[in-house]
Parts: structure tokens; C-alpha cells; sequence
């Protein structure tokens, strides 16, 4: 019969969970590191955009923030949409059916993006459009979740995820850019 040295199993399971423990506090510094570090890139990084009201193009830097300051500043509808990429339901949210004058600006950080226009009615139950106000004012990136092919639109400035732009829109674009409205705010022109 073999017997087991306590005094040596326990030292080593509490070698291990020490380890375990200055690991996880090193990695978490790592982070809050890297964190500081991309937050002071992002403001060093400036893009150029187009905002209506100036007519005219101006460099701003780009908006970085912590999921939990995401979190405080946007509904939890708009964290999901704009944060998580995720979708609202159809005919069942705010700007698709709007018909008003006005602008259509990022929820997270008031850049211009569409204008009323470019709205057009798709049929889909969200806001449709046939171009932004700006090329510059957002990134069309592939997306090939769910096991289709799209193309998703962030915002240029703070990368909030908008919708998808598919190729089956009206002319003179051909293209109509599906947004979520929960990643939109709507400004009334005269």
C-alpha cells in the first residue's frame, strides 16, 4: 500500500493556485495596460469626416471607450445593437417609418450619417438608405456570420456597428444600407 505525502500534495495544489492567482492579476495588469495604451492611440488617430451643418469636411479623432462606459452612456437596446452587433426587430423600432427632414446621426457619438434625403421605403421594417452623406463617414467591413456573406457598416468614428449595405437598392447607388435604429438618432431639419 502506498501512502500519500499530505504535506507535499498540499504545498503543490498551493503552489498552483498561487500561480493561478499572480497569473490572473499579471494578465489583468497587462490589460489595464493595454487598455491606457490603445485608449492614447485612439486620440492620436485622427480620421477625416463630413458634417452637414459645416458643408464641409474636418479631422476629428477617434471615440474609444470600455464596454462598461458603453454601458452607462446607451440603453441596453443600443449596447446590444451598437456594441454586440446585434439586430432589432423589424416594423417594431423607431426611424422605419419616419418621414420627417432632418439627419440621422451615430447613438454613440453624433457623427452625421444619412440624411432623409437618401431614405427610402425598402420594405424591410428598418431604416433604409441609398447612400450615406460621407464615404468617409463610415466603414463597410465583410461580415460572414450566419453563414452569409454581408457586408456590415460601422460608424468611421467610434466603430459602432450600424447594419448591413446589400446591393438590391434603389438608382442611382444600386445599394440600400439596412441600419438598425437603435444606432441612430434623429436630428429635424428646417
Amino acid at each position: 500500500m502506498k501512502f500519500i505525502n499530505l504535506p507535499v500534495v498540499l504545498g503543490a495544489s498551493m503552489f498552483l493556485m498561487l500561480a493561478t492567482v499572480l497569473t490572473a492579476c499579471e494578465v489583468s495588469g497587462q490589460k489595464e495596460d493595454r487598455d491606457a495604451s490603445t485608449e492614447k492611440a485612439a486620440e492620436s488617430v485622427q480620421i477625416r469626416v463630413y458634417a452637414v451643418e459645416r458643408g464641409g469636411y474636418y479631422m476629428t479623432a477617434k471615440v474609444l471607450k470600455s464596454e462598461e462606459e458603453w454601458r452607462r452612456q446607451l440603453t441596453a437596446e443600443q449596447f446590444y445593437v451598437t456594441r454586440k452587433k446585434g439586430t432589432e426587430k423589424p416594423y417594431a423600432n423607431a426611424w422605419w417609418n419616419n418621414h420627417e427632414k432632418g439627419l440621422y446621426r451615430c447613438v454613440c457619438c453624433d457623427l452625421d450619417l444619412f440624411s432623409s434625403d437618401t431614405k427610402y421605403e425598402s420594405g424591410t421594417g428598418w431604416p433604409s438608405f441609398w447612400q450615406p452623406v460621407a464615404p468617409e463617414n463610415i466603414t463597410a467591413k465583410p461580415d460572414n456570420s450566419l453563414f452569409v456573406k454581408r457586408t456590415e457598416i460601422l460608424c468611421s468614428r467610434c466603430d459602432a456597428h450600424l447594419g448591413h449595405v446589400f446591393d438590391d437598392g434603389p438608382k442611382p447607388t444600386g445599394l440600400r444600407y439596412c441600419m438598425n435604429s437603435a444606432a441612430l438618432k434623429f436630428v429635424k431639419t428646417r
